[in-house]
């Protein structure tokens, strides 16, 4: 982790060597207790309905312990079901068996004039992130085995599975230790943490913003502009979800430019 930049024309100081030379060590993906993610490379069309817990998007969830459909907390409508995700790849012995479902409040197709601001807050109760099973989701939920799915741009029920492919990651690190980076270094920084994936390093671009109430973990980092099915989310914005590291509880934020 870097601490400072050094002064122009000054010698640089060995400790500041020292933890430029891990940082960029990590960078480059040569040290030990990185973050491993799971790259999205591609979405293929499931064919016929996914009826085991994998990673998923779209179609119907497949419920662990019983449906628990979160309900928008200003319009009192199911919430869209976006995702189930495996969470033994993201949390390893503390995710084993457990799977992390992704809702936001969302328009039917055709409904234009329907979008909720308050679906980017993580506290606005238009989005959950709900763990299953032991999962500790406070919302208002529903026993609806089915609901809300995900559509394509002509309002066709889709459903994904996911082309995945693991990769180790540098570790978070706050504004501050980015921008004393030299541009190279930040901008390569930036390269390797970046696009959609599960698990690993989140790359937010309107500075730290993780969810009270942690510590957490990445579990979804998507731009939901160039996926396969529709979601609006904002202008161009980027979904990260979370999930505590003992498994348990979730959490879900949108950054939006």
């Amino acid at each position: 982790m870097i601490t400072g930049g050094a002064d122009p024309g000054k010698a640089v100081a060995a400790p500041a060597k020292e933890a430029t030379a891990a940082v960029m060590s990590a960078i480059d993906g040569r040290m030990p207790g990185m973050a491993r993610s799971l790259r999205i490379e591609g979405f293929s069309a499931a064919g016929r309905p996914v009826t085991t817990p994998a990673t998923k998007f779209g179609g119907q969830p497949v419920w662990l312990t019983g449906p628990q459909w979160p309900i928008s907390a200003a319009w009192n409508r199911p919430m869209r079901f976006v995702a189930q995700i495996e969470l033994g790849p993201v949390l390893g012995a503390a995710g084993q068996g457990k799977t992390a479902y992704v809702f936001v409040t969302h328009a039917d197709h055709e409904e234009d004039d329907f979008f909720d601001p308050d679906v980017i807050d993580p506290d606005g109760g238009e989005n959950a992130v709900i763990v299953q099973p032991g999962g500790d989701y406070t919302g208002p939920v529903r026993p609806l085995a089915t609901g809300p799915g995900l559509y394509d741009r002509e309002g066709s029920a889709v459903e994904f599975t996911v082309d995945l492919r693991p990769v180790d990651e540098p570790d978070s690190m706050a504004d501050e230790e980015l921008e004393a980076l030299p541009t190279a270094d930040r901008d390569r920084y930036v390269e390797r943490i970046d696009g959609d994936k599960i698990g690993g390093t989140p790359l937010f671009f309107q500075g730290d913003d993780w969810p009270d109430g942690g510590p957490w973990r990445l579990l979804l980092q998507l731009d939901s502009n160039w996926v396969p099915f529709h979601l609006n989310l904002g202008a161009s914005p980027r979904l990260f979800a979370f999930v505590s590291e003992a498994g348990a509880r979730g959490r879900l934020l949108v950054q939006d430019s």
